[in-house]
């Protein structure tokens, strides 16, 4: 369903930094990186879909995040969550609800919720099961 998404970013150096760690911790690829541009992108396996990138907005005016708007990123297990929301932590972001279940979204929703380095809101969620 989904082809790609695009994050908009102000400071592309801080941004880079943060999902960079965040994708590693999280076992996803940096597919590349142009900082001229500036942009990068990131792609689960099997590849080459869906993209996740940041960059400068397409118009070159200033990022500003959206209310009401997250990306909600895929973790095989419990553990990738807890991870990826230390990670997240530890470079910059702004927590916005800690891992655990979420009983009311379904018995096995286990999400982590943060915004990053620019102030969108992102969620790394695990439907699965422990075990």
């Amino acid at each position: 369903m989904i082809s790609h998404t695009f994050l908009g970013v102000h400071d592309f150096d801080r941004a880079l930094r943060f999902y960079r760690a965040l994708f590693a911790a999280m076992g996803i690829s940096e597919r590349f990186c142009n900082p001229d541009r500036p942009w990068a992108g990131w792609q689960s396996d099997p590849g080459p879909r869906p993209l996740f990138l940041i960059g400068r907005p397409y118009d070159q005016q200033a990022h500003h995040p959206g209310n009401g708007q997250m990306i909600a990123l895929l973790a095989s297990t419990r553990e990738i969550v807890d991870r990826a929301y230390a990670v997240a932590n530890a470079t910059g972001a702004t927590d916005e609800g800690a891992p655990g279940l979420r009983p009311d979204y379904h018995p096995n929703y286990y999400g982590a919720y943060f915004r990053d380095s620019e102030g969108n809101k992102l969620c790394v969620v695990c439907h699965n099961a422990p075990g």
